[in-house]
């Protein structure tokens, strides 16, 4: 009965590693020409696996997309509050915001272009409802200590978005500029409303 098991085992592992590949390639297929150009050909390919292989752990091409997804969630996970600074100083936890957000843009750096395929994908934009959902919630928790309302959070997140990011580096900025610029507008921009109040 042991060498049955052993050999049981032995047979998961190896589906188990064959998943991995198969993931990984499409991670990586995802990465260089996106997700709509991807096919499960390509993908069997680049994993060195049949088709049929392919469609045996994913029969779908949304089920492929879905399991890039998680591999991709847990690959960058998103930025949590231990992110933020523990600064009492509107500017320090501003720029404590954007370094967490935009080091998450840098560990994901083909995240706009997949974004904008998120219409066609429903994995996408789940993932893409998460990371925007976290921003705001991590936006929230930054400025909590300074009584901004719901307009300045909003404001905030989209000055955090992906888009304004790339923008920045393709100007030249390093990321630590770009981390830097960021947030002292964002902290002029919250001083301005406040004394405005």
């Amino acid at each position: 009965m042991a060498r049955r098991n052993y050999r049981m085992d032995k047979r998961a592992e190896a589906a188990e590693e064959t998943r991995r590949r198969i993931v990984e390639a499409c991670f990586a297929l995802h990465s260089r020409q996106g997700i709509a150009t991807t096919t499960m050909s390509q993908i069997a390919e680049a994993a060195g696996v049949s088709i049929g292989t392919v469609y045996h752990h994913f029969p779908s091409y949304d089920d492929a997309v879905t399991a890039c997804g998680e591999f991709t969630a847990a690959l960058a996970p998103l930025p949590g509050p231990e992110a933020l600074a523990d600064d009492e100083d509107l500017a320090g936890r501003l720029a404590a915001l954007a370094g967490a957000v935009f080091a998450f843009y840098d560990s994901l750096p083909f995240y706009a272009r997949v974004r904008a395929e998120k219409d066609s994908f429903e994995p996408v934009a789940r993932f893409v409802d998460r990371e925007v959902a976290n921003r705001r919630a991590l936006t929230r928790i930054a400025l909590k200590p300074f009584g901004t309302g719901e307009r300045t959070v909003k404001l905030i997140t989209a000055m955090l978005d992906v888009a304004v990011y790339e923008e920045l580096r393709e100007a030249g900025f390093s990321a630590a500029a770009a981390t830097r610029a960021v947030a002292g507008t964002l902290a002029a921009a919250v001083e301005a409303r406040q004394s405005a109040v």
